[in-house]
């Protein structure tokens, strides 16, 4: 579930990724695929294969999983993933971002409108939520003892960070999307590792819900998060932190 970029949902974020682990491992494992087919299967000349092999990395996949991916690609063997996206609206007005790899156009399309009609929703054209979502790079990085919160922000900031916010264990970065690769790049020079980083679609308005609409609509985000041809659910609910805890 992804809302605005704030830790808080990061961490939520993770917590229920982490209990689908199979799920999620499928999902990666795609973006692998994708990645390696469209840059080349060496992390090292393929920027978006390094970035999906650190974020497996991040899940805790088993290095010879990941391996396996690449040399699937590398051998001719992985599936044809092609990637597509869709907008709509769930019930109470609120903003559904999907985006989706997978080897049957018509079934995935399906699937989506099945849900969004099962749950109160409607799919909608693409490029309807344009004006809604903004595109942004996000990157957790776990936060340590030894950190100057104050220096590293401003280094962060030389390297492109709009954002930076220190919660709980982890330090939270959004950056413009065409700031993405300096800030890797910063990254690197600082010696720091992500745990996750990825180009997220921010929602520049938000909705508030009653408990329960709120509940309504996340029957649908968590049946599309369900799917799995969806790669990624990104919506506009500024959930309480009480409804946050209620999932």
């Amino acid at each position: 579930m992804s809302g605005h970029s704030k830790w808080s949902t990061i961490k939520h974020k993770k917590g229920a990724l982490d209990k689908k682990r199979g799920k999620i491992f499928t999902k990666l494992i795609k973006e692998i695929t994708v990645a390696a087919k469209t840059g080349g299967a060496d992390p090292e000349m393929n920027p978006r294969l390094r970035l999906a092999v650190q974020n497996a990395k991040g899940k805790n996949m088993p290095k010879d999983t990941i391996e396996r991916a690449i040399k699937k690609v590398a051998g001719g063997d992985a599936a044809d993933y092609l990637e597509t996206t869709y907008e709509g609206y769930a019930s109470n007005g609120v903003a559904v971002f999907v985006e989706c790899t997978t080897d049957n156009l018509n079934r995935t399309v399906a699937d989506v409108r099945a849900a969004f009609s099962k749950y109160g929703g409607s799919l909608g054209t693409n490029g309807s939520l344009e004006f809604i979502f903004d595109r942004k790079g996000v990157f957790a990085i776990p936060l340590t003892d030894s950190m100057d919160e104050d220096e590293l922000t401003l280094e962060l900031i030389d390297g492109g960070a709009e954002d930076v916010e220190f919660e709980d264990d982890f330090i939270s970065v959004t950056c413009a999307m065409e700031d993405f690769g300096n800030m890797q790049t910063k990254l690197d020079e600082l010696g720091l590792e992500a745990e996750n980083a990825e180009l997220e679609r921010i929602p520049n308005t938000s909705v508030s819900l009653s408990d329960e609409a709120f509940e309504k609509v996340m029957k649908l985000i968590e049946a599309l998060e369900d799917n799995d041809d969806v790669q990624k659910v990104y919506h506009n609910i500024e959930g309480t932190d009480a409804q946050m805890e209620s999932l």
